[in-house]
């Protein structure tokens, strides 16, 4: 399974209203049939109190794009998918700029999902990888 090509980066961004990805101004900047990517701000909303950027929110864009991803997989009026599991291995630190992240799909099933989320700096050093797994669960 694809993600769904009729799914646009103005869809997406269009979810980010109200939400925590809003709030962090997490920005979608592309998707294809077998990736989604978005930019972070590193900034005062998401920086811990040494000026570095904080764990955290690399896991928040982890899994939003993960999670996003996974959404544009299904039939939205038959399923809806929720976080199982998520780990994040923080390589390098990110003081200002942006982050940027791609997620691409390891397993696509008809119960589960499984995400890989590379987030890079502005020098296209890696600073987190993170790898999600995603229940495909029916609406009842």
């Amino acid at each position: 399974m694809k993600i769904n090509p009729q799914v646009t980066v103005e869809y997406l961004n269009n979810m980010r209203k109200g939400t925590m990805m809003e709030h962090l101004g997490i920005q979608f900047t592309a998707i294809g049939t077998d990736f989604v990517e978005a930019k972070m701000p590193v900034d005062h909303r998401t920086r811990q109190p040494q000026g570095l950027l904080h764990g955290g929110a690399s896991v928040v864009l982890a899994e939003t794009l993960g999670s996003v991803a996974a959404h544009c997989c299904i039939d939205t009026t038959k399923q809806y998918c929720v976080g199982l599991e998520i780990n994040a291995n923080h390589i390098k630190s990110a003081k200002d700029g942006y982050v940027y992240a791609k997620t691409t799909p390891v397993h696509i099933g008809k119960q589960t999902q499984v995400w890989e989320i590379k987030i890079h700096n502005e020098k296209e050093q890696m600073v987190c990888i993170s790898r999600i797994t995603m229940a495909v669960l029916d609406i009842k």
